[in-house]
C-alpha cells in the first residue's frame, strides 16, 4: 500500500536543528517442475518405469505450493501469538466498563481501516521483499522483520524501528506500514520485536532493543544495507524504549567500556515519534487513561526505577553530561491533540536536550492525534527530507 505525500505543508515555525517546528496539514492524503520429462517415451517402457514416474509425480510438489504452505503456517502462528498477547493483556488489566467501551471503539475504528490493513497484511505475509522473524538473540521474542527495496543495486540506508504497544502488546508487525512506505523509497527497514510485559519488564525491553540494534549494525550489509547509514526510530512506547537503549549505549561509551557490540556513532540520527521520555510526569496521566498505576509501576520495575528509565530526567545528571554530547541528532515528532501521550512529553525532552547542547529538533503536528502520525506518511516524508538535507 502506498501513500502520496501530503497535499499542503504549511510550517508556522520552521528553523534548523535545535528549534521547534509546528506544522499544519490539509487532510489527504517458480514455475512448477514437469512431472515427466518430455524427452521420455511411454511406449516400449516397462511397467516398473511407469510406476516410478507416477510415484515421483506424486512426491514432487511444486515449489510454489510449498512456499504457500509455509506462509500460511507462519500467518497462523503469528495470529495465535497476537491472540495470546491480547488475552494476557485483558487478564492483567481487568475487563471493566472503561475497557469494554474503549475496546468496542477500537473495534469500530479497526473495521473502518480494515480494507487498507488487509492489503498491508497480505504484503507482510506474502511479499518476497519482506524477510520475517530473523533471529537476533536468545530470547523467544528476539526476532526482527526486514523490508527490502525492489532494487538492491547498491548499499541502501537503513531504518531500525522499534514499535509501540503500551509496553504490553508491542509487536514487530505493527511497523509493516512504515516498512513498506520506506522500502518503496529505497530504504531498508528493520522492525525489532522485543519482550512485552509480563514476558519481561522495562529492563528486558531495553536490552532486547539494544541487541536488535547491535544485530543491524553488524549484519545489515549481508542484506544490502549500508552500515554507515543507519537511523534509529521508535514510536510511542517504542520511542521510549529506543531512547533508553541509545542513552544507555552513550553512557557506556562515555565511561570507556570496551565490551560494546555497537556504537552510537553508527547511528546517523534518532527519530522519536509520539514518545514519552519522563515517566515520572506520565504515571498519573496513564492511570487516568486506564493504564493503572500499580500495573505501570510493575512494568517499570517499581517507582524507584522511574528516573532510571526516564531519558528526559537522566540526561540532567551532571555525571553523564559527556554521554549526552555523544548522542546523534535527535528529531522528535508529536501531535498537539495526542491524548495517549501528551505532546509536552516531546517538548520537555527537546528542551532538556537543547539546554545541554545536543543537536535537537522538535516537529509538532497541529491537531493530530497519537495514531494520526503513524498511520499517515508525513513522518516518512520528513525523515526522507532530513536524510537528504544531511547527506554529504
Amino acid at each position: 500500500m502506498t501513500s502520496s505525500p501530503p497535499a499542503t505543508l504549511s510550517p508556522n515555525r520552521n528553523r534548523s536543528l535545535g528549534t521547534e517546528t509546528t506544522m499544519s496539514y490539509d487532510n489527504d492524503q517458480t514455475d512448477a517442475k514437469p512431472l515427466l520429462s518430455r524427452g521420455s517415451s511411454v511406449n516400449g517402457g516397462s511397467f516398473n518405469q511407469m510406476q516410478r514416474r507416477r510415484v515421483s509425480g506424486k512426491l514432487a510438489k511444486p515449489e510454489r505450493q510449498q512456499s504457500l504452505s509455509r506462509d500460511i503456517g507462519h500467518a497462523a502462528a503469528e495470529t495465535y501469538l497476537l491472540t495470546r498477547l491480547t488475552i494476557t493483556l485483558l487478564r492483567y488489566l481487568g475487563v471493566g466498563y472503561r475497557w469494554i467501551t474503549r475496546l468496542a471503539a477500537l473495534g469500530i475504528y479497526a473495521a473502518l481501516l480494515m480494507p487498507g490493513f488487509l492489503q498491508v497484511a497480505y504484503n507482510y505475509f506474502f511479499s518476497s521483499q519482506v524477510q520475517r522473524s530473523i533471529v537476533y538473540g536468545d530470547q523467544p521474542r528476539n526476532r526482527l522483520d526486514l523490508y527490502l527495496p525492489k532494487n538492491l543495486d547498491g548499499p541502501k540506508p537503513v531504518m531500525a524501528f522499534v514499535t509501540g504497544g503500551a509496553w504490553i502488546i508491542g509487536y514487530k508487525a505493527w511497523g509493516s506500514l512504515l516498512g513498506q512506505q520506506l522500502a518503496e523509497r529505497d530504504i531498508i527497514v528493520a522492525c525489532i520485536d522485543y519482550r512485552n510485559f509480563p514476558q519481561g519488564t522495562i529492563g528486558d525491553m531495553v536490552t532486547d532493543a539494544s541487541q536488535g540494534i547491535s544485530f543491524i549494525c553488524n549484519n545489515i550489509a549481508e542484506y544490502g544495507g549500508d552500515p554507515n547509514r543507519i537511523y534509529l526510530m521508535g514510536q510511542s512506547a517504542g520511542a521510549h524504549i529506543s531512547a533508553c537503549a541509545l542513552l544507555d549505549q552513550a553512557i557506556r561509551e562515555a565511561k570507556g567500556e570496551e565490551s560494546i557490540s555497537w556504537s552510537v556513532f553508527q547511528i546517523k540520527a534518532y527519530f522519536g515519534l509520539s514518545g514519552g521520555y519522563n515517566l515520572c510526569k506520565l504515571v498519573d496521566h496513564f492511570n487516568n487513561r486506564g493504564l493503572y498505576r500499580a500495573l505501570f509501576l510493575s512494568m517499570m520495575e517499581g517507582e524507584e526505577s522511574l528516573k532510571r528509565f526516564s531519558p528526559g530526567v537522566r540526561i540532567e545528571d551532571p555525571s553523564i553530561r559527556n554521554a549526552v554530547s555523544l548522542l546523534p541528532p535527535v528529531i522528535l515528532f508529536h501531535g498537539t491533540a495526542d491524548y495517549s501521550i501528551p505532546s509536552f512529553a516531546s517538548k520537555d525532552f527537546a528542551a532538556a536536550l537543547q539546554r545541554l547542547g545536543a543537536q535537537t529538533e522538535l516537529i509538532l503536528f497541529d491537531g493530530k492525534t497519537h495514531s494520526d502520525l503513524f498511520l499517515q506518511n508525513w513522518p516518512s516524508e520528513l525523515i526522507l527530507r532530513h536524510r537528504e538535507s544531511n547527506t554529504p
